[in-house]
Protein backbone atom coordinates (compact mmCIF):
# COMPACT_ATOMS: atom_id res chain seq x y z
CA UNK A 1 0.00 0.00 0.00
CA UNK A 2 1.40 3.26 -1.06
CA UNK A 3 0.38 6.44 0.66
CA UNK A 4 -0.12 9.99 -1.49
CA UNK A 5 2.80 11.40 -0.21
CA UNK A 6 5.35 8.68 -1.11
CA UNK A 7 6.36 8.28 2.64
CA UNK A 8 6.79 4.21 3.84
CA UNK A 9 5.92 2.79 6.85
CA UNK A 10 8.03 -0.61 8.48
CA UNK A 11 4.80 -2.82 7.17
CA UNK A 12 5.78 -2.31 3.35
CA UNK A 13 4.25 1.11 2.61
CA UNK A 14 6.42 4.05 0.39
CA UNK A 15 7.97 7.41 2.19
CA UNK A 16 10.07 9.44 0.36
CA UNK A 17 11.62 6.67 -1.92
CA UNK A 18 12.22 4.33 1.10
CA UNK A 19 10.63 0.89 0.69
CA UNK A 20 10.01 -1.66 3.19
CA UNK A 21 9.77 -5.40 1.84
CA UNK A 22 9.17 -8.10 3.94
CA UNK A 23 10.88 -11.30 2.98
CA UNK A 24 9.85 -13.81 5.64
CA UNK A 25 6.69 -14.12 7.61
CA UNK A 26 8.02 -13.57 11.29
CA UNK A 27 11.29 -11.98 10.47
CA UNK A 28 13.69 -9.94 8.38
CA UNK A 29 12.69 -6.90 5.64
CA UNK A 30 14.63 -5.33 2.89
CA UNK A 31 14.88 -1.94 2.81
CA UNK A 32 15.81 -0.16 -0.66
CA UNK A 33 16.28 3.70 -1.80
CA UNK A 34 17.88 4.77 1.06
CA UNK A 35 21.77 5.45 0.87
CA UNK A 36 23.34 4.78 4.22
CA UNK A 37 26.18 6.87 3.51
CA UNK A 38 24.72 9.99 2.84
CA UNK A 39 23.24 12.33 5.36
CA UNK A 40 20.01 10.84 6.57
CA UNK A 41 17.41 12.88 8.14
CA UNK A 42 15.58 11.94 11.53
CA UNK A 43 12.55 11.00 9.70
CA UNK A 44 14.19 8.05 7.30
CA UNK A 45 15.92 7.49 10.65
CA UNK A 46 12.85 6.83 12.38
CA UNK A 47 11.22 4.47 9.18
CA UNK A 48 14.50 2.33 9.24
CA UNK A 49 14.55 2.46 13.28
CA UNK A 50 10.77 1.44 13.28
CA UNK A 51 11.16 -1.33 10.40
CA UNK A 52 14.11 -2.80 13.16
CA UNK A 53 11.55 -3.13 15.72
CA UNK A 54 8.68 -4.70 14.10
CA UNK A 55 11.04 -6.90 11.53
CA UNK A 56 14.29 -7.64 13.66
CA UNK A 57 16.37 -7.75 10.94
CA UNK A 58 15.92 -5.48 7.66
CA UNK A 59 18.58 -5.83 4.81
CA UNK A 60 19.99 -3.10 2.72
CA UNK A 61 21.90 -3.48 -0.77
CA UNK A 62 24.64 -2.00 -2.52
CA UNK A 63 25.57 0.08 0.16
CA UNK A 64 29.28 2.06 -0.20
CA UNK A 65 30.14 2.32 3.31
CA UNK A 66 33.67 2.48 4.80
CA UNK A 67 34.58 2.30 8.03
CA UNK A 68 34.12 6.17 9.06
CA UNK A 69 30.79 5.87 7.45
CA UNK A 70 29.79 2.57 8.92
CA UNK A 71 30.43 4.35 12.68
CA UNK A 72 28.59 7.59 11.73
CA UNK A 73 25.48 5.60 10.45
CA UNK A 74 25.74 3.71 13.62
CA UNK A 75 25.58 6.87 15.97
CA UNK A 76 22.51 7.84 14.54
CA UNK A 77 20.70 4.80 15.96
CA UNK A 78 22.97 4.70 19.49
CA UNK A 79 26.21 4.26 21.20
CA UNK A 80 28.99 2.32 19.20
CA UNK A 81 30.11 -0.37 21.73
CA UNK A 82 34.32 0.22 21.85
CA UNK A 83 35.70 -3.54 22.37
CA UNK A 84 38.84 -3.69 24.31
CA UNK A 85 40.10 -6.47 22.44
CA UNK A 86 39.92 -6.98 18.54
CA UNK A 87 42.56 -9.15 15.94
CA UNK A 88 44.82 -7.88 13.91
CA UNK A 89 42.24 -7.72 10.68
CA UNK A 90 40.04 -5.08 12.83
CA UNK A 91 41.01 -1.06 11.41
CA UNK A 92 43.51 -0.16 14.42
CA UNK A 93 41.82 3.91 13.55
CA UNK A 94 37.99 3.22 14.39
CA UNK A 95 38.19 1.10 17.22
CA UNK A 96 34.48 0.63 17.23
CA UNK A 97 34.65 -1.54 13.63
CA UNK A 98 35.38 -5.66 14.40
CA UNK A 99 35.97 -7.65 11.33
CA UNK A 100 34.75 -11.03 11.54
CA UNK A 101 38.00 -12.19 9.71
CA UNK A 102 39.39 -11.79 13.03
CA UNK A 103 37.74 -15.07 13.87
CA UNK A 104 39.76 -16.78 11.98
CA UNK A 105 42.57 -16.28 14.36
CA UNK A 106 41.08 -17.38 17.57
CA UNK A 107 42.04 -21.51 17.45
CA UNK A 108 45.56 -20.06 16.60
CA UNK A 109 45.95 -18.67 19.67
CA UNK A 110 45.47 -21.45 21.81
CA UNK A 111 46.87 -24.06 19.00
CA UNK A 112 43.96 -25.11 16.98
CA UNK A 113 43.28 -24.47 13.34
CA UNK A 114 40.11 -23.03 12.33
CA UNK A 115 38.11 -25.76 11.70
CA UNK A 116 38.63 -28.03 15.13
CA UNK A 117 38.04 -24.51 16.85
CA UNK A 118 34.94 -24.12 15.23
CA UNK A 119 34.09 -28.27 15.45
CA UNK A 120 34.97 -27.94 19.41
CA UNK A 121 32.90 -25.35 20.22
CA UNK A 122 29.81 -26.16 17.92
CA UNK A 123 29.03 -29.76 18.25
CA UNK A 124 25.69 -29.68 18.32
CA UNK A 125 23.47 -28.20 15.65
CA UNK A 126 22.04 -25.50 18.13
CA UNK A 127 25.39 -24.98 19.70
CA UNK A 128 26.08 -21.77 17.12
CA UNK A 129 22.96 -19.81 17.84
CA UNK A 130 23.63 -16.97 19.87
CA UNK A 131 22.70 -13.28 19.98
CA UNK A 132 26.12 -10.83 20.40
CA UNK A 133 27.73 -11.22 23.89
CA UNK A 134 25.12 -12.77 25.48
CA UNK A 135 27.19 -13.80 28.57
CA UNK A 136 27.36 -10.01 29.55
CA UNK A 137 25.20 -8.66 31.85
CA UNK A 138 24.24 -6.03 29.19
CA UNK A 139 24.36 -7.87 25.81
CA UNK A 140 24.53 -5.01 22.70
CA UNK A 141 20.93 -3.71 22.03
CA UNK A 142 21.70 -4.27 18.10
CA UNK A 143 24.30 -4.81 15.75
CA UNK A 144 25.11 -3.67 12.33
CA UNK A 145 26.90 -5.88 9.70
CA UNK A 146 28.11 -5.06 6.29
CA UNK A 147 29.90 -7.07 3.71
CA UNK A 148 33.53 -6.00 2.04
CA UNK A 149 33.97 -9.51 -0.11
CA UNK A 150 31.87 -12.97 -0.02
CA UNK A 151 32.48 -15.99 -1.63
CA UNK A 152 30.47 -16.23 -4.74
CA UNK A 153 28.37 -18.80 -2.95
CA UNK A 154 28.12 -20.25 0.32
CA UNK A 155 28.46 -17.97 3.67
CA UNK A 156 24.76 -16.94 4.43
CA UNK A 157 23.60 -16.01 8.19
CA UNK A 158 20.59 -16.96 9.45
CA UNK A 159 18.04 -14.79 12.17
CA UNK A 160 15.07 -16.14 14.36
CA UNK A 161 12.59 -14.09 16.06
CA UNK A 162 12.47 -15.03 19.59
CA UNK A 163 9.23 -12.64 20.29
CA UNK A 164 7.63 -14.62 17.80
CA UNK A 165 8.86 -18.05 19.32
CA UNK A 166 7.91 -17.08 22.60
CA UNK A 167 4.65 -16.36 21.12
CA UNK A 168 4.15 -19.79 19.75
CA UNK A 169 4.59 -21.36 23.01
CA UNK A 170 1.44 -23.15 24.29
CA UNK A 171 0.14 -20.98 27.34
CA UNK A 172 0.63 -23.24 30.04
CA UNK A 173 4.81 -23.27 29.29
CA UNK A 174 4.36 -19.42 28.44
CA UNK A 175 3.36 -19.48 32.17
CA UNK A 176 6.13 -21.80 33.51
CA UNK A 177 8.75 -20.18 31.79
CA UNK A 178 8.18 -16.41 32.81
CA UNK A 179 9.27 -16.65 35.90
CA UNK A 180 12.62 -18.75 35.04
CA UNK A 181 16.24 -17.20 35.40
CA UNK A 182 18.95 -18.76 33.44
CA UNK A 183 22.67 -18.47 33.57
CA UNK A 184 24.50 -17.52 30.47
CA UNK A 185 28.40 -18.32 30.69
CA UNK A 186 31.50 -17.83 28.06
CA UNK A 187 32.73 -20.93 26.84
CA UNK A 188 29.56 -23.18 27.61
CA UNK A 189 29.80 -26.42 26.23
CA UNK A 190 33.06 -26.22 24.91
CA UNK A 191 34.48 -29.98 24.14
CA UNK A 192 38.42 -29.24 25.55
CA UNK A 193 41.30 -30.74 23.91
CA UNK A 194 42.92 -34.07 25.68
CA UNK A 195 45.20 -32.61 28.79
CA UNK A 196 46.43 -29.25 28.91
CA UNK A 197 44.12 -26.93 26.42
CA UNK A 198 45.17 -23.45 26.28
CA UNK A 199 41.64 -22.15 25.69
CA UNK A 200 40.23 -23.63 29.13
CA UNK A 201 42.78 -21.70 30.39
CA UNK A 202 42.04 -18.54 28.73
CA UNK A 203 37.99 -19.29 29.94
CA UNK A 204 39.02 -19.47 33.27
CA UNK A 205 40.88 -16.31 33.32
CA UNK A 206 38.61 -13.95 31.07
CA UNK A 207 35.29 -15.98 32.12
CA UNK A 208 31.72 -13.91 31.84
CA UNK A 209 28.81 -15.27 33.15
CA UNK A 210 25.36 -13.87 34.05
CA UNK A 211 22.34 -14.30 35.03
CA UNK A 212 19.47 -13.37 33.14
CA UNK A 213 15.28 -14.00 33.16
CA UNK A 214 14.73 -16.54 30.17
CA UNK A 215 11.84 -14.15 29.14
CA UNK A 216 12.75 -10.48 28.69
CA UNK A 217 10.72 -7.88 28.24
CA UNK A 218 11.63 -5.99 25.20
CA UNK A 219 12.39 -2.40 26.22
CA UNK A 220 10.71 -0.88 23.35
CA UNK A 221 8.20 -2.68 22.03
CA UNK A 222 7.05 -4.56 25.56
CA UNK A 223 7.28 -7.86 23.89
CA UNK A 224 8.03 -10.85 25.48
CA UNK A 225 10.87 -12.17 24.35
CA UNK A 226 12.48 -16.12 24.77
CA UNK A 227 15.58 -15.19 25.96
CA UNK A 228 17.92 -18.35 24.75
CA UNK A 229 20.83 -19.25 23.07
CA UNK A 230 22.95 -22.53 22.15
CA UNK A 231 25.93 -20.48 22.55
CA UNK A 232 26.11 -19.45 26.16
CA UNK A 233 23.04 -20.56 28.25
CA UNK A 234 24.18 -22.92 30.64
CA UNK A 235 22.12 -23.66 33.29
CA UNK A 236 18.22 -22.88 34.15
CA UNK A 237 17.92 -21.97 38.11
CA UNK A 238 16.35 -23.92 40.67
CA UNK A 239 15.64 -27.15 38.37
CA UNK A 240 18.15 -29.92 38.16
CA UNK A 241 20.30 -30.36 35.93
CA UNK A 242 18.76 -33.06 33.79
CA UNK A 243 15.47 -31.18 34.03
CA UNK A 244 17.24 -27.96 32.77
CA UNK A 245 18.71 -29.49 29.98
CA UNK A 246 15.33 -31.06 28.85
CA UNK A 247 13.24 -27.48 28.91
CA UNK A 248 16.72 -25.78 27.39
CA UNK A 249 16.48 -28.46 24.32
CA UNK A 250 12.68 -27.86 23.96
CA UNK A 251 13.22 -24.14 24.04
CA UNK A 252 16.17 -23.95 21.40
CA UNK A 253 14.36 -26.01 19.24
CA UNK A 254 11.19 -23.57 19.44
CA UNK A 255 13.73 -20.73 18.84
CA UNK A 256 14.78 -21.77 15.69
CA UNK A 257 11.67 -23.47 14.03
CA UNK A 258 12.22 -22.74 10.64
CA UNK A 259 8.89 -20.62 10.38
CA UNK A 260 10.76 -17.77 12.84
CA UNK A 261 13.87 -17.74 10.53
CA UNK A 262 15.07 -15.81 7.69
CA UNK A 263 18.42 -16.78 5.94
CA UNK A 264 20.09 -13.83 4.03
CA UNK A 265 22.36 -14.16 0.72
CA UNK A 266 25.04 -12.07 1.14
CA UNK A 267 26.83 -9.37 -1.84
CA UNK A 268 29.78 -6.61 -1.45
CA UNK A 269 27.81 -3.84 0.00
CA UNK A 270 25.09 -5.77 1.69
CA UNK A 271 24.13 -4.32 5.22
CA UNK A 272 22.01 -6.51 7.99
CA UNK A 273 20.79 -4.18 11.17
CA UNK A 274 19.11 -6.36 13.52
CA UNK A 275 17.72 -5.83 17.07
CA UNK A 276 20.43 -8.21 19.15
CA UNK A 277 17.83 -7.89 21.95
CA UNK A 278 15.17 -9.81 20.08
CA UNK A 279 17.39 -12.27 17.82
CA UNK A 280 19.29 -14.99 17.88
CA UNK A 281 21.43 -15.75 14.79
CA UNK A 282 23.20 -18.77 12.66
CA UNK A 283 27.26 -17.49 11.46
CA UNK A 284 27.78 -19.37 8.65
CA UNK A 285 29.99 -22.73 8.46
CA UNK A 286 29.62 -24.08 4.80
CA UNK A 287 32.30 -21.87 3.09
CA UNK A 288 35.58 -22.40 4.90
CA UNK A 289 36.46 -25.05 3.45
CA UNK A 290 36.38 -23.14 -0.18
CA UNK A 291 39.38 -21.25 0.53
CA UNK A 292 37.27 -18.02 -0.57
CA UNK A 293 37.61 -15.01 1.30
CA UNK A 294 34.92 -13.25 3.27
CA UNK A 295 35.26 -9.84 5.06
CA UNK A 296 32.84 -8.40 7.05
CA UNK A 297 33.03 -5.69 9.46
CA UNK A 298 30.43 -4.87 12.54
CA UNK A 299 29.25 -2.00 14.54
CA UNK A 300 27.14 -3.02 17.74
CA UNK A 301 25.52 -0.27 19.95
CA UNK A 302 25.45 -0.44 23.32
CA UNK A 303 22.19 -2.33 25.42
CA UNK A 304 20.44 -2.17 28.59
CA UNK A 305 19.94 -4.76 31.25
CA UNK A 306 17.47 -7.09 30.52
CA UNK A 307 13.81 -7.16 32.42
CA UNK A 308 12.04 -9.98 33.40
CA UNK A 309 8.29 -10.54 33.32
CA UNK A 310 8.76 -10.30 37.10
CA UNK A 311 10.27 -6.46 36.79
CA UNK A 312 14.04 -8.47 38.13
CA UNK A 313 16.84 -7.12 35.96
CA UNK A 314 19.79 -9.64 35.28
CA UNK A 315 22.45 -10.00 37.71
CA UNK A 316 26.21 -10.60 37.11
CA UNK A 317 28.11 -12.87 38.05
CA UNK A 318 31.39 -12.51 36.71
CA UNK A 319 33.75 -10.46 34.31
CA UNK A 320 31.19 -7.81 32.74
CA UNK A 321 29.00 -4.56 34.65
CA UNK A 322 26.80 -2.30 32.64
CA UNK A 323 28.56 0.19 30.39
CA UNK A 324 32.02 -1.18 30.50
CA UNK A 325 33.39 -2.55 27.90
Amino acid sequence: MTTDTGRSTADGRQTGGIEVKPVAGHIGAEITGVDLAGELDDGVVAEIRAAVLRWKVVFFRGQRLDHARHVALARRFGDPVVLRRRGSASPPDFPEVETTADRLELGGRFGMDHEEWLRRRRHTLLRGWHCDHGARVDPPAATILRAETVPPYGGDTTWSNLAAAYAGLSAPVRAFVDGLRAEHRLGVGYQPRPGDDAYVRHLLDHQIATVHPLVRVHPETGERVLFVNGYYVEQIQGLSRAESAAILQMLLEQAVRPEYTVRFRWEPGSVAFWDNRATIHLAPSDHTHLGLPRIMHRVMLSGDVPVGVDGRPSEPITGSAPGRW
